[in-house]
């Protein structure tokens, strides 16, 4: 099933044209009752092309770690700002994903920052985008900026439980850094609310309690 729609995908000008030219042959030749249904469906798939992009298909590449194939598919769309709003913002996210899993972190922060800029209602995604956005600036040592980014995106709400410990985690190591224990602490017990399930970042709340039980006050 994934093929066929692999497939599809990949080729849709290509069906489109198809489509149109058969619609236009039966017209022509047989009656045009007949040949207004597949010029139709070509231009709905070629509208496709350019408004939905390869977005059906991309997460699966991204999430089963095929970067060359997934960086050919977003190389693919040279029109980012004709992609449909939300469709656009998931591009520029998956796209900052992508620059993630490559280590380049200044163009995943700007991938991030154009799929914000693009005005996404969801807020389960935007929450995701200032997540990313508060990891990428704790490694390159922009604290403040972290800080500020993890907090808009727990207030927004995070999609799952390991998701917003592991915010709430990043926010307690800040304040640790910062020597503002208080907040080191209270964070920590945000995390430990959470209830993640994932078993590598329990194990890092298990760490991570040790070192807090040795904090002061």
């Amino acid at each position: 099933m994934f093929a066929l729609r692999k497939f599809l995908v990949k080729n849709r000008l290509l069906l489109a044209v198809v489509l149109i030219a058969l619609g236009i042959f039966l017209g022509i030749k047989v009656t045009w009752w007949l040949g207004w249904l597949p010029i139709l469906i070509g231009l709905l798939t070629a509208v496709a092309h350019f408004l939905i992009g390869p977005m059906t298909i991309l997460p699966h590449y991204i999430e089963t770690g095929d970067v060359e194939e997934a960086q050919k598919l977003i190389d693919s769309v040279k029109k980012p700002e004709w992609l449909f709003k939300q469709v656009r913002s998931g591009f520029y996210m998956l796209k900052a994903n992508l620059s993630t899993m490559n280590n380049d972190l200044d163009a995943a922060e700007e991938q991030l920052r154009k799929g914000l800029a693009s005005g996404a209602t969801d807020k389960d995604a935007e929450g995701m985008a200032l997540l990313q956005l508060g990891f990428i600036s704790a490694q390159k040592g922009n604290l403040k900026e972290s800080y500020e980014q993890l907090r808009k995106a727990v207030q927004l709400g995070l999609p799952d439980a390991d998701t917003t410990a592991r915010a709430y985690m990043q926010l307690s190591s800040i304040c640790a850094q910062r020597r503002d224990y208080r907040g080191c602490k209270f964070y920590f017990a945000k995390a430990k609310a959470a209830k993640p399930k994932n078993a590598e970042i329990v194990e890092q709340l298990k760490e991570m309690n040790k070192q807090i039980a040795r904090i002061p006050g």
